[in-house]
């Protein structure tokens, strides 16, 4: 893949920086109107082969889901519930809160299976539980990272690092942008505040081009900070305005040569282009009210819901990456109700269990799913062994990085099996073991993308999202 920031031979990288990003920069800012049509020939050129998708829906659960109550049952565990781990298993582990050698907890919800595919759910999850045929459960992924900010930048970015860009960022610097009106990279938050927080380095372009960074779109007042111009400013007086400001950004990089007075250009149209495109997208009165009602979305609220409907319509209209944060799912038993396994979990299972299928379910009968790989999951799982004292309505359990479950959907994914299994105690991964690494590789192979040649220099060296690992899971692609 040939890269922006490479020189051609015979070529002085600063007269290919000019000409290459004087083109860019010129190429459609002249005229007050940008077409809204899709860019499908920049994709075409980027990708390696033929993509299985064209867009991702990542449902991002922040704080850690217990896959042992959700999508990895252990009977054994009943057994042994209450009784001390075997020391052999966690001997040098480190937790972040359990210290000693910790009990045994079993879940207190139920299992059964579902679909033709007979995949095992909890009871907490209904609506997902409808749709099984449709998803692909992976009960046997890991990763590097035990405490939650640096797995969710590993889970983000493959780095525990800040500062390196997330998957959303990689897959518009490889691809571009199917629609110069929105971003290719949108970020939606809900959940309430408590727990670990999200924030802009989980969404940051790192160092490639600022271009490629998430936007993050807000639950109140404008979606995007100061899309409205201010009173007294027109349309037509926002144009001259920008007009003016890319001919003194076009003089400053003939000086400079520095390619983020581009990426300037490109940020101040594509927000010029947003104050039309971003109200029609947010307004979820254009939907049905059986729409509404499927996802349990209510026009003018905050919730997961309202995000995964709006997902929905920005894929629909070739956003690239939406990832859907949903916070408060670190359960560790603290107290009685706020980060209690009984209590806690259940009501995260309720505010995202119907979306999440009625996501799924929209995009398939729409004609999306083939063409959208939707992912969902959290940083890390959770620990079998419990984390302070259980009790018939208590349960805390701590982070657990060597074994947690994931689903996938769509966009090329072999739906209906259960990939990889853990041991009897639900600890260690005991057949096919899936990185972070892996699944990073796997999302951008059924994006068209080989892993290994999508690559940025920096600070001397070639970067890429795998580091130096990952393969693809050719098992998860049908």
């Amino acid at each position: 893949m040939t890269l922006p920031n490479q020189s051609i031979p015979g070529i002085p990288r600063r007269q290919f920086l000019q000409g290459a990003a004087l083109g860019l920069g010129s190429l459609g800012l002249s005229s007050q109107q940008t077409s809204p049509a899709l860019a499908s020939s920049e994709s075409e050129q980027s990708v390696h082969f033929a993509p299985r998708a064209k867009r991702v829906i990542f449902l991002f659960m922040a704080g850690g889901p217990s896959q042992l109550e959700l999508l990895d049952h252990k009977p054994t565990l009943k057994r042994f519930h209450g009784t001390p781990i075997p020391e052999n298993l966690i001997r040098n582990d480190r937790f972040a809160f359990i210290k000693g050698r910790p009990n045994l907890a079993a879940s207190s919800f139920r299992f059964r299976r579902h679909g033709e595919s007979g995949a095992e759910i909890s009871e907490l999850l209904p609506h997902l539980a409808k749709v099984s045929d449709d998803i692909a459960i992976v009960r046997s992924l890991h990763t590097d990272a035990f405490n939650h900010d640096p797995a969710v930048m590993f889970l983000n970015s493959g780095s525990t690092l800040t500062g390196r860009p997330a998957l959303g960022a990689w897959l518009n610097y490889g691809l571009g942008s199917e629609n110069q009106q929105l971003p290719g990279f949108v970020v939606l938050a809900s959940g309430a505040s408590e727990g670990p927080p999200v924030g802009y380095h989980h969404w940051t372009s790192g160092f490639l081009p600022t271009t490629h960074q998430g936007v993050r779109f807000r639950s109140h007042g404008d979606p995007v900070l100061f899309a409205s111009s201010p009173p007294g400013v027109t349309r037509k007086v926002r144009r001259q305005t920008l007009d003016a400001l890319r001919d003194l950004n076009k003089i400053q990089f003939e000086s400079l040569g520095d390619p983020e007075i581009i990426t300037r250009i490109k940020s101040f149209e594509l927000a010029f282009q947003m104050q039309v495109s971003v109200p029609e997208l947010t307004h979820l009165a254009q939907e049905t009210d059986s729409t509404l009602q499927m996802y349990g979305a209510e026009v003018g609220q905050t919730s997961f819901a309202n995000n995964c409907l709006l997902a929905r319509r920005m894929v629909e209209r070739g956003v690239r990456f939406v990832q859907l944060y949903h916070r408060h799912w670190d359960h560790h038993g603290f107290n009685s109700t706020d980060q209690n396994v009984m209590h806690a979990l259940p009501q995260r299972c309720r505010e995202i269990d119907r979306p999440a299928a009625a996501l799924l379910t929209d995009l398939k009968q729409r004609g999306l799913l083939d063409e959208t790989l939707v992912v969902w999951g959290g940083e890390f799982g959770r620990t079998p062994m419990v984390q302070g004292t259980a009790s018939a309505t208590r349960l805390g359990r701590d982070h657990h990085p060597d074994a947690f479950s994931v689903w996938l959907a769509g966009g090329g994914v072999r739906s209906g099996i259960t990939l990889g299994t853990t041991d009897d105690l639900g600890y260690h991964v005991a057949e096919d073991p899936v990185h972070v690494h892996d699944l990073h590789a796997t999302i951008l192979h059924l994006m068209g993308i080989d892993h290994l040649a999508l690559t940025h220099r920096h600070q001397g060296r070639d970067f890429r999202l795998t580091d130096v690992a990952g393969e693809v899971v050719t098992k998860l692609i049908a």
